[in-house]
């Protein structure tokens, strides 16, 4: 058996948005993904799905595994032919111990690769609005360990050159000797007000900044509890940050939001609530899948026209004509309401498992409810004849005008359970409505106490429901009697007036609903809502 390769990728300071590309390219091509505690989780999605994942992280002095055993696991699985995705949180040859595993590596004689991250000394400082140098204030820049193997015998670090010698010193892992490290720094010359700026967690939602002195830093981060992991900026351009500081002065910062819709369909919200600072959580209440027979959508597709004895499918050609007389009209409709993009999707879906295309909705007008549904149905290639205000029955209705539903056929393509008000009303005023089921929505097997857990630890800021589904699901997915604890100080966004009429009877009060029944109008309601507050 071949040996394997290893390749040792720096995955950044914690933005996922940070990654290199060629790092996403080794992450998908891996067949074991090695992955340490400051590289963020969401990277793990890149990977195959019969992919290996072992977490290696170590936190605070506490190891999953000794670095001697992460090196023997890696060579390992590469002896047996693996391809090795090792991933460090930041460049993996700045305090990474990189060089470490790629000497072990090497000599066991196994092919690697190292592709370089963007350290957090330089992402966190940008983040929190320091740049390392300036021409007004410095063109030297260093990075120093702030915690030194204990093991040595004397220390590499020559802190009577650094202290004067360098603009701005750049301290890992160093809050644990914080006071001391400041300290020699004054013992060397290093004025003691000289900024200083701690920033932890540097780059993602949770970033928190302290800024003082040397002579003061250590006082304040102990008022404050600051813990690991951060890193210390020493040296005058932290003067800069309250005029250059842009990340945490997004309005959703430091908000963590749940995102409810399906796992298709989370990750648009979650790119604008992130690009507004907030933290998505995704933890999905529905999925969707096919209907456990298709026969209802299958019979709704051969009624769409009627068909013209004509080529297989497998021929390559396909021919349909529409019969004139008004006998033949009653075999295809005069509307077809799509609700939501799923319905466009499976229903499109199954017409070209039928062999057929959207040639069939030749001489059917097209009601789209939403932009996002009516955006769907025209990247087809077809056009929305109407797009209601609303998605009520009364929207809808008005918009087909009352007196131009008796004697229409309308079809309907819909989740297995939905809303009747329509359906009911179009019959009233004489239509026929042919409501088929082309997809179900089910509970998925998601991480409900994880969840819970972050309710109760008061760590979530907001809870999103995009329809009614999202709501019931949420509910079932936790014991009875217990949502009323769990959302309490939790703000609850509903996208619209009947996922907020759900909410309601489900004991759920709405704080935030947009004007118009969108995500993006969602995600600017949000913003709202916080400004104000």
């Amino acid at each position: 058996m071949s040996k394997g390769k290893v390749y040792l990728i720096g995955a950044g300071p914690g933005d996922p948005g940070l990654v290199t590309l060629k790092a996403v390219e080794c992450i998908k091509g891996a067949d074991v993904v090695v992955y340490d505690y400051l590289a963020n989780k969401k990277f793990l999605e890149y990977a195959r799905e019969r992919a290996e994942i072992i977490y290696v992280g170590k936190v605070g002095g506490a190891h999953t595994l000794p670095q001697e055993e992460i090196n023997k696991l890696i060579i390992e699985k590469a002896k047996k032919g693996k391809v090795i995705a090792r991933l460090k949180g930041g460049d993996p040859f700045i305090f990474g111990r990189g060089g470490e595993e790629a000497e072990e590596i090497i000599q066991a004689g196994i092919a690697y690769e190292v592709v370089p991250g963007v350290t957090a000394g330089v992402a966190a400082a940008a983040y929190a609005g320091i740049p390392l140098t300036h021409r007004d204030f410095t063109t030297t820049v260093a990075f120093i360990t702030g915690h030194e193997d204990p093991t040595k015998d004397e220390s590499n670090i020559y802190w009577d050159k650094l202290s004067t010698g360098i603009g701005t010193l750049v301290f890992y892992m160093g809050i644990g000797n914080l006071e001391p490290n400041m300290r020699k720094l004054i013992e060397n010359g290093r004025s003691p007000d000289t900024p200083v700026a701690l920033i932890r967690w540097g780059t993602t939602s949770a970033q928190e900044t302290i800024v003082g002195t040397i002579a003061d830093i250590a006082e304040k981060a102990m008022a404050a509890n600051f813990k690991a992991p951060a890193i210390t900026v020493v040296g005058g351009v932290v003067s800069l940050r309250d005029k250059l500081r842009w990340f945490d002065k997004r309005p959703l910062f430091g908000k963590r939001i749940i995102v409810t819709r399906s796992r298709e369909q989370a990750s648009d919200f979650s790119v604008l609530l992130e690009k507004y600072g907030a933290e998505p959580i995704e933890f999905p209440t529905i999925e969707t899948v096919p209907p456990k027979d298709w026969k209802e959508v299958d019979r709704a597709i051969k009624n769409l026209s009627t068909p013209h004895p004509a080529l297989s499918c497998s021929e390559g050609v396909r021919m349909t004509l529409r019969s004139p007389s008004d006998k033949g009209r009653g075999n295809y409709y005069d509307w077809a309401v799509f609700t939501s993009v799923n319905g466009v999707k499976y229903f499109i879906e199954r017409l070209k498992k039928q062999c057929k295309d959207i040639r069939e909705f030749k001489g059917v007008k097209i009601c789209a409810i939403g932009p996002a549904t009516a955006k769907a149905i025209e990247d087809l290639g077809i056009r929305v004849d109407l797009l209601p205000k609303e998605y009520r029955a009364e929207s809808i209705i008005a918009g087909l005008g009352k007196n131009k539903i008796k004697g229409k056929r309308f079809l309907l393509p819909r989740a297995f359970k939905a809303r009747e008000v329509l359906p009911e009303e179009i019959k009233r005023l004489g239509g026929k409505i042919d409501v088929v089921a082309a997809y179900r929505t089910i509970k998925p097997k998601e991480k409900t106490d994880e969840i819970r857990r972050m309710l109760q630890e008061k760590k979530i800021s907001v809870i999103t429901f995009t329809s009614s589904s999202t709501v019931e699901n949420f509910v079932s997915m936790f014991k009875k009697g217990e949502i009323p604890a769990l959302l309490n100080d939790v703000k609850v966004a509903c996208i619209g007036p009947i996922t907020k009429d759900t909410a309601t009877g489900a004991g759920i009060k709405t704080d935030i609903m947009p004007k118009k029944y969108t995500i993006p109008a969602l995600a600017e309601a949000i913003v709202k809502y916080f400004r104000k507050g």
